[in-house]
């Protein structure tokens, strides 16, 4: 019986110092889930830094650009308009009102029928 018990004893630390030098497969999926979760936060903070690049250019667009792109998106036709309208003596907000235009919008396209020079060609 005492050989049993000793012989089962030794087993039992045999074992126990064997456990030390086998991989556990729980640490290697730990490494793994690590490593997933580290891939996956440095992408989500790429993502998050171009879109935040994306945001500044979209609400820090170009002034210029934009008065640009309201002059060319103006009809021709309604550019005619617009002139003749500041020729018949209407106030700008009547001609953005008849027009369907903005404000700026008539103010860009009148702008160079505003100046000194052109109203002293103009008179007869």
């Amino acid at each position: 019986m005492y050989g049993f018990i000793l012989g089962l004893l030794a087993a039992s630390l045999l074992l126990f110092i064997l456990s030390f030098f086998m991989k556990s497969r729980f640490k290697t999926m730990e490494q793994q889930l690590e490593e997933i979760s580290l891939q996956f936060l440095q992408e989500n903070y790429q993502v998050k830094k171009k879109l935040k690049v994306l945001e500044e250019e979209l609400l820090m667009g170009d002034p210029y650009s934009e008065e640009k792109n309201s002059r060319q998106k103006v009809n021709e036709i309604i550019r005619n308009q617009v002139i003749s309208l500041y020729f018949q003596g209407k106030s700008m907000d009547q001609i953005a009102k008849q027009s369907s235009l903005s404000l700026s919008q008539v103010k860009q396209i009148l702008k160079p029928y505003q100046s000194n020079e052109y109203k002293k060609d103009m008179i007869f």
